[in-house]
């Protein structure tokens, strides 16, 4: 139902034949990684949330930018003066990611991806990191930021919290009926023909 399709396997008028096809075992599972996210505030956690695509530190309704103590594997990596903060699965790197100019990942693959957005004189590109990493994103902020998972309701941060990023214990999977080549095959059709803009070229 979705109208970009990196994840659709079917169109809306195909659904009886798919069916037929899943009740009769014609398909193979896709399995893709997912994130666990946690909010720590003065060393508490006040929430857990599993992620399919993005777990995403950014600035509130105020346009003024966020600025985000940045750590990997509890070893400091910089700091970001940005309107926020995108840590992504491979599911999510051809979601709000790749709007942000991050890199389009392979489904297969289990890796983290790092994301900023709209930095300010901060690093500017995208970091991927290993399944078993583990991020820590500080907030530092005198006005209001959010935590947002999978374009959810966002949550308020306040100065000093945390939110963690790590691999999820729980995968995704897909059921699939084209070839597992599928998704570089439909990737340059979608690069091309972008059905948000109205673009039919």
């Amino acid at each position: 139902m979705g109208r970009f399709g990196f994840l659709m396997e079917i169109r809306q008028d195909g659904w009886k034949k798919a069916l037929e096809r899943t009740l009769a075992g014609d398909y193979w599972l896709e399995n893709r990684m997912m994130l666990m996210a946690e909010q720590v505030r003065d060393g508490e956690i006040l929430g857990e949330w599993d992620v399919v695509n993005e777990a995403v530190v950014s600035r509130g309704n105020i346009v003024r930018p966020v600025h985000m103590e940045v750590s990997v594997d509890d070893r400091f990596l910089a700091t970001y003066v940005a309107d926020g903060m995108i840590a992504a699965t491979p599911t999510g790197s051809t979601a709000y990611s790749l709007a942000a100019g991050g890199p389009i990942l392979p489904p297969e693959l289990r890796n983290i991806l790092l994301v900023p957005i709209a930095p300010h004189l901060s690093i500017d590109r995208g970091i991927v990191l290993a399944e078993g990493s583990s991020v820590a994103i500080k907030v530092r902020t005198s006005h209001q930021a959010v935590l947002s998972v999978d374009g959810q309701l966002p949550i308020e941060l306040l100065d000093g919290d945390c939110v963690n990023v790590r691999a999820s214990n729980h995968q995704l999977q897909f059921v699939r009926f084209q070839d597992p080549g599928y998704f570089y095959r439909n990737l340059t059709p979608h690069m091309n023909q972008n059905p948000s803009t109205g673009n039919t070229r």
